[in-house]
């Protein structure tokens, strides 16, 4: 592919993926909501297209793109309570507009960044008849039934099944991505939110967790994001991504204090009482982030694209701190 577009460029994800592309000597321009791009790069440009959520003409925007890449959307935010229209005029119909118009110009390749949400919430060990059992463990496959259970991963499905539609009609490319927590530098949210309490020194209550979770470092996902622009055999599929390393609460704060020289202080404490505090104090999507089972089984895109990670999961949280 000649020449990608990256929407939501200005983000943390779609800033890492123009910045490879151009590094690679690719074309690349970098849809973004307003004309301030932080990004000064040889062979990229920006352009200022506002409010994906409206029904916009893309026409002369998208004339000559070889592939999407698609980051651009309303994120998960877990004390926000907005509403589920507010997620689907964004994340749902945006992405059709898009995608639609896409078809029309001539573009071949729609690559979508969805959410391993669209699986369901955990992996935990209690029976749930959406996770399947590998290796007796629970963990989610790209062969699972879909349980989206908050706006944001409802939002997220119906785009998947938006696209799969123009797909079909179209002939457009689709490839589907659904992400873990992905960290790295300039990370933001609720990861961001633990480095503070890390760099501070402050004792948590989190010696007792014995969870398991996937994750994705964003040098990682770059790579895989790159690799399925031009391979022939990731089309028509829905993948499922990770390091492969999969971390406890305690192993990730572990990580994390190592690479910011901090003193980690863990004490023991009932995760039952945890999360009945957490509820009552309106926190409990955090705790369950904290404390639940989210594993991921990647082994499809692994061996779709012949891929294994370059960066370990420790060497990736060290390069979140580095200060270049």
């Amino acid at each position: 592919m000649n020449k990608i577009c990256v929407t939501g460029a200005n983000g943390f994800i779609g800033k890492s993926i123009c910045k490879t592309l151009a590094q690679m000597n690719k074309s690349v321009e970098g849809f973004v909501r307003t004309s301030n791009s932080s990004l000064n790069l040889t062979n990229f440009k920006h352009v200022s297209v506002g409010d994906i959520s409206q029904r916009m003409n893309w026409k002369d925007k998208l004339d000559s793109y070889d592939c999407i890449i698609h980051c651009a959307g309303k994120a998960h935010r877990i004390k926000e309570k907005d509403k589920l229209d507010s997620y689907l005029s964004i994340n749902a119909e945006g992405t059709k507009y898009l995608a639609e118009q896409a078809a029309k110009a001539g573009v071949k390749r729609f690559i979508f960044l969805s959410t391993i949400k669209v699986n369901g919430e955990n992996t935990n060990t209690i029976k749930n008849d959406n996770v399947q059992k590998i290796k007796n463990k629970n963990i989610f496959t790209h062969n699972d039934k879909p349980y989206p259970q908050d706006a944001y991963a409802i939002s997220k499905f119906e785009a998947e099944k938006i696209l799969w539609e123009i797909s079909a009609r179209t002939g457009l490319e689709v490839v589907v991505l659904r992400l873990p927590l992905v960290y790295g530098k300039d990370v933001k949210g609720n990861l961001k939110n633990l480095t503070k309490l890390l760099s501070f020194g402050v004792p948590l209550p989190f010696s007792l967790v014995n969870n398991k979770r996937s994750l994705i470092g964003i040098d990682n996902l770059v790579d895989i994001i790159i690799r399925c622009i031009d391979h022939p055999n990731v089309t028509g599929k829905t993948f499922l991504i990770s390091d492969g390393e999969d971390l406890s609460t305690s192993d990730l704060f572990h990580y994390m204090a190592i690479a910011m020289k901090s003193r980690l202080r863990l004490f023991p404490f009932p995760i039952s009482i945890l999360k009945f505090v957490s509820r009552i104090i309106g926190r409990k999507s955090e705790m369950n982030r904290l404390t639940d089972s989210l594993q991921v089984d990647s082994s499809s895109i692994r061996e779709t694209l012949n891929w294994t990670p370059s960066v370990s999961v420790e060497e990736g949280i060290k390069r979140m701190f580095r200060n270049s």
